[in-house]
Order: structure tokens, then C-alpha cells, then sequence
């Protein structure tokens, strides 16, 4: 018989204080009154805390706020200002890298393109790495004060000691990604899916907000999704879940890049729209020929449109979410245009019941999500008391 876990008093008060910023990151200007609703702790836990991370810069007072008789209540808010967080977003036809304050302001971005069969590691890798030093001297940011860097990636990113990619598109096989990154920086690293790292950003600051069930699909050049439920990411036994790009809707259908047949990604990802229309343009101008083939409409997008409501109503389906978020470059161009059309296709395509209950929305956050995502990997990681960066100077606020 297991021998139950005994918690210290520090575990508590460790406990207590992650609940607490994380209440006041996501609540904004908050009182200690109102924090005390909001967590549930006492009035007295909520004064030690706060004194606690007041003490060490992390939390800021910022302002007052009249109350009901008595004195007027003293605002808090987490310090934007406290250490800096640093997103990657490593796509098909770029690798863009951005730095931002605790507000997930971006103070500076660096991006560079990626071309047909672009994708070696070492450049990959290249890239990051100069960005990451070209955003902090561009900010005059010091390294110090960076708490880490987040990555979103294509493919399977398994978990473990070593984030290790599985991206057969890019002729990735178990490639020790973080591994070979350390050998150019010492910051903290993080990776995970880029369609995930979307799916969070869009669940903390976007479209996906205040939903506990919900589905973020990345349509770009390649296409994925993300499946949270309760709140939660749903990442299967080894974080494979979420190639909805590679579920199959057709039997001996379209050669898609994985190298199966029939995938959902060869008839809705932007280079399998292009090749249907004949087009072959190149990765760097595919967006520009995109958004045309968009705008003139005709066939193929009526086409795409009626695969897409298929891959979204069996989302629908299996998971019965109350949200469907659709993001990505190539998502949001066709949600911009034709979001009416493709409403009615999943409507066609789902049963009745789930139909009825789901709401299908564009993502707000843009086509630069995913790097806002991912730098979202190293704020959890804060906000779980997991990262603590050198005191700094108060902020102004």
C-alpha cells in the first residue's frame, strides 16, 4: 500500500502562491479582496503572499480603487515588466522568433524564410539561434532577464529528457531539437506542437477564452489541431494527438506529404489547394497565391470548403467541443472570405445534436499566434512557480 504524500507547510504556501498569481495574471487589476473570492484563501493568506511576491518584484501595486466606506483598496497586478519571455515559431516557410514582456507586449521580432526543402536541422537551428540574439540587442534586452524560450514546432514532439521531433514533412526523425540548441544558448527551453502552442495563446488571450471545450485547428501550409477538454490539452501517449491533418477522407485519395494517401492535409492545406488549381507556387510566394485563388473563388475552393466542413464536423463528432477556433494563415484567409459557406458544410456533415451546441469562430490572435503560443510555454511555466528571475527594478506603472 502506497504511503501517502506528506505536504510540508512550505508545499502549501508554494501552492497558495501559484494559485494566487495565476488568478491575478489572467484577472488583471485585482484587489486582495477580490483575490480572496477568486482563490478561495484566507484574508490572511492572501496578505502573506502578496507581501512575499510584492518583496521580490513580482507583483506591482498599481493604483487604488474606491471601496464601500473605509479607506480606498490598493490594485496589484502582475509586474509586465519582471523578466522577459521569448516565442519561436518554426513553420513551412519561415522561422519567426519574438520577444515579449509578462503582458505578452512583443518588444522585438526577427523572422527568416524558409524555402522548398529548406528545413535542415543545422539552419533551423541557425535561425533560432540568431534570432533570439537579434531580438534581445535589438530591445536592449539582457539575457538575465529572459526566463526562457518557447518553441512550436511541426509534427510530434515526444515527451521526455530530450524534446524529440517527429516531422515527417520536414525529413525530421527523431531529431534532439533541444539538444542541439543548447549548444548555442543557456536560456531554459521549451518545445511543443506548433498547432498547440496556437490552441494556448488562443485559449488564454484569444477567440478560445472562457470555454473549457474547445478545438483549435492550424490550417498553414500543413494542418493540425489541438484538443482541450476541461481545460485541459489532450495529448494522447506520447503527445501525437492532434494530426487531424493526417486523419483520411478518402480511400486511394491524393498523395499527401507524409507519404499517405487520402489525408485531409492534401485537399485543405494551402500547397494541396495550389496544386489542385494547377498552381506550383513557390513556398515563399504561396500565401500572396493563396489569398488570390481565395479572392477569384471558383471551384476549388468550393471544393475546399466542402472537404474542410467534413474535417471539422468529424472534430464535431468525436469530441463534441463547444468551440471550434480556426487559425493559421491559410484558416484565416478562408474563414475571412467564406466562414458563412463553410458554417453550412460542417452543419451538413455533423450529427444534428453536437451541431447544435458548438460555436465555429476565427482565431483573433493573427497568423503570428504560434510564436505567442509558444512563448506562452515559458509564462506557464512561471506562473507555476517553476521559473524565478532575478529581482529587477519597480516598475512604472
Amino acid at each position: 500500500m502506497a504511503t501517502p504524500e506528506r505536504r510540508t507547510v512550505r508545499d502549501l504556501r508554494r501552492g497558495n502562491r501559484a494559485v494566487l498569481l495565476r488568478t491575478l495574471y489572467f484577472a488583471g487589476l485585482t484587489t486582495r479582496h477580490e483575490l480572496s473570492g477568486l482563490t478561495g484563501l484566507s484574508a490572511a493568506s492572501i496578505s502573506n503572499v502578496t507581501s512575499d511576491l510584492i518583496a521580490e518584484n513580482i507583483i506591482v501595486e498599481a493604483g487604488l480603487v474606491e471601496s464601500d466606506g473605509g479607506r480606498p483598496r490598493v490594485l496589484l497586478r502582475v509586474n509586465p515588466n519582471f523578466g522577459h519571455v521569448i516565442g519561436v515559431d518554426v513553420g513551412e516557410t519561415h522561422v519567426q522568433v519574438a520577444l515579449f514582456d509578462l503582458d505578452m507586449n512583443e518588444q522585438a521580432k526577427s523572422e527568416f524564410t524558409l524555402r522548398p526543402g529548406e528545413h535542415d536541422v543545422e539552419l533551423v537551428v541557425r535561425h533560432i539561434l540568431t534570432g533570439i540574439d537579434a531580438v534581445m540587442a535589438s530591445s536592449g534586452t539582457d539575457p538575465a532577464q529572459v526566463m526562457g524560450v518557447g518553441i512550436g514546432v511541426p509534427g510530434i514532439v515526444e515527451s521526455g529528457p530530450e524534446a524529440l521531433i517527429h516531422a515527417q514533412t520536414f525529413g525530421w526523425d527523431a531529431v534532439p531539437l533541444s539538444a542541439l540548441l543548447r549548444e548555442g544558448t543557456s536560456l531554459p527551453l521549451y518545445i511543443d506542437n506548433g498547432a498547440k502552442t496556437l490552441a494556448q495563446a488562443e485559449l488564454w488571450f484569444g477567440s478560445g477564452r472562457g470555454s473549457r471545450h474547445v478545438i483549435v485547428v492550424l490550417i498553414g501550409s500543413g494542418v493540425g489541431a489541438s484538443i482541450i477538454t476541461d481545460g485541459r490539452t489532450y495529448r494522447g501517449v506520447n503527445s501525437s494527438a492532434g494530426e487531424w491533418g493526417h486523419t483520411k477522407i478518402a480511400v486511394a485519395g491524393r498523395t499527401c506529404r507524409c507519404g499517405a494517401r487520402g489525408c485531409l492535409e492534401a485537399y485543405i492545406g494551402a500547397e494541396g489547394i495550389l496544386e489542385r488549381a494547377g498552381m506550383t507556387a513557390e513556398m515563399a510566394n504561396e500565401q500572396a497565391a493563396l489569398a488570390e485563388l481565395v479572392k477569384s473563388g471558383g471551384p476549388v475552393i468550393n471544393e475546399t470548403i466542402d472537404y474542410l466542413g467534413v474535417g471539422l464536423a468529424n472534430l464535431i463528432n468525436l469530441f463534441n467541443p463547444e468551440r471550434i477556433v480556426i487559425g493559421g494563415w491559410a484558416g484565416l484567409l478562408l474563414g475571412q472570405h467564406e466562414l458563412v459557406k463553410i458554417k453550412k458544410a460542417v452543419a451538413e456533415n455533423s450529427l444534428s445534436q453536437p451541431y447544435k451546441t458548438v460555436s465555429i469562430t476565427l482565431g483573433r490572435l493573427g497568423p503570428d499566434a504560434v510564436a505567442l503560443g509558444a512563448a506562452t510555454l515559458v509564462v506557464e511555466e512561471f506562473l507555476l512557480g517553476e521559473i524565478f528571475s532575478p529581482t529587477q527594478q519597480p516598475a512604472v506603472i
